[in-house]
């Protein structure tokens, strides 16, 4: 339900939104779709959203891809490192407000990627 909410809310404002189902199926098509943003959710079936954004970071080809954490633990519940995390956002939340940070946060990927000399000035979000 959440997963669907953020998908309309990130449409209507202009984002090409792709989803998967846990973190294993994100590991998978991550490579495909070459993503601008991440959201992870802190539960979730197979691979939760801390271990997945382990292995993001640690491979070269995800490494710098924004990610941002959606849940409904606060920080201090979730009880594990959430360095990897460039965003938390809080259950329930406002859908603008998640929208201005992915939108902050993909803006900050492109940068990152123009200064790495990787393009991504002209990628879709």
């Amino acid at each position: 339900m959440i997963r669907q909410l953020i998908r309309v809310n990130l449409e209507l404002e202009g984002f090409e939104v792709v989803t998967a189902a846990d973190g294993a199926e994100c590991l998978e098509i991550v490579h495909e779709v070459r993503p601008d943003v991440i959201t992870l959710d802190l539960v979730m079936p197979r691979l939760d959203g801390v271990r997945t954004a382990e292995r993001l970071r640690a491979d070269p080809r995800t490494r710098h891809v924004p990610l941002a954490m959606v849940s409904a633990s606060s920080v201090g519940e979730a009880g594990r490192s959430l360095t990897e995390i460039d965003l938390f956002v809080a259950k329930p939340f406002e859908p603008e407000c998640l929208v201005a940070a992915v939108r902050e946060l993909a803006e900050r990927g492109r940068r990152v990627s123009v200064e790495r000399g990787e393009g991504g000035a002209d990628e879709g979000e």
